[in-house]
């Protein structure tokens, strides 16, 4: 039976191991979450105790945690994968990071005969355990030859950006403004019609049928008619993706003036004490409302 290794089982790793089972994997899963890896496995799989049982088990690791650091973590850290890692196979990571970062990664792992991929991923929970999720890629050759099968197995479309580390974190940090933004638009419409006493599921209703629709408005805003701000993805993840997003446009003085006021609006939202929210509580931020009461805690 083929092996893969997943580290990380929040909501986007969950789904790819549920996808790479359902592929005919044998997935080897650790997460520092008590119990998590054991609750999967009890459905078919491996749980392990740490990243470096799976690198032992599995030729592919695959990382799916929320940034950088936790990427260092899992492979420099106690019980990391790096040491663990055979020479030739293959770490491939799904953070949204900085570009220049998973470049100098690709040189550090290169260095112990250790391949990589670049590889942030979007689509979200739900298309990430139906398979239909977007790998935004970049590696070396020798890499694809070893984990296309993987990234194949475990995404609906899976982008080859370049040959070299970097370019996957750039397009998807890209994607990260754009969806911010959208986010943050949506917020603010959905705040005016509530000041003007528009009926907000009419309103909802009418904006997706109408032009100025978005995946963002569609999503992001039926939760907060729901009045439910359960984190799928929360504001502070854009707090940081959004700060990527400006630190790459600073380092070549380009302007980004739309990426950031959106990001001072999740600022807002995240001093204010809607940090782990989710991220459609930026809307938390507009005064003079009333927002739609729901199963979800906290300051509306």
């Amino acid at each position: 039976m083929r092996k893969a290794g997943i580290v990380g089982l929040g909501a986007m790793g969950a789904g790819i191991a549920q996808t790479l089972r359902a592929n005919g994997y044998e997935v080897h899963v650790c997460d520092l979450r008590p119990g998590v890896a054991t609750a999967f496995a009890a459905q078919g799989g491996v749980a392990c105790n740490n990243p470096a049982e799976v690198a032992a088990a599995c030729a592919v690791v695959v990382s799916v945690v929320v940034n950088a650091a936790q990427t260092e973590s899992v492979l420099f850290g106690a019980g990391g994968a790096a040491a663990a890692m055979k020479p030739g196979s293959t770490f491939v990571m799904c953070s949204t990071v900085d570009p220049h970062w998973s470049a100098a990664l690709e040189d550090r792992l290169g260095q112990a005969g250790i391949h990589y991929i670049d590889a942030p991923i979007s689509g979200g929970a739900a298309k990430a355990a139906s398979g239909q999720m977007t790998v935004m890629s970049s590696a070396k050759p020798q890499a694809y030859a070893q984990a296309g099968a993987v990234l194949d197995a475990m995404a609906g479309k899976v982008y080859r950006l370049g040959d070299r580390a970097g370019a996957g974190s750039k397009v998807k940090i890209i994607n990260q403004l754009l969806a911010g933004v959208h986010i943050a638009a949506a917020a603010e419409a959905m705040a005016l019609g509530l000041r003007e006493g528009v009926a907000l599921d009419a309103l909802y209703e009418v904006i997706t049928h109408s032009a100025g629709n978005s995946w963002m408005f569609e999503n992001r805003m039926a939760h907060v008619l729901a009045g439910d701000y359960t984190p799928l993805s929360a504001v502070d993840i854009f707090v940081k993706d959004l700060g990527l997003v400006l630190d790459t446009a600073r380092a070549s003085k380009f302007p980004l003036p739309l990426a950031s006021t959106a990001h001072q609006m999740f600022m807002q939202a995240s001093s204010a004490g809607f940090a782990n929210e989710d991220d459609s509580a930026v809307i938390k931020i507009f005064p003079g409302i009333e927002l739609p009461k729901g199963k979800a805690k906290g300051k509306a």
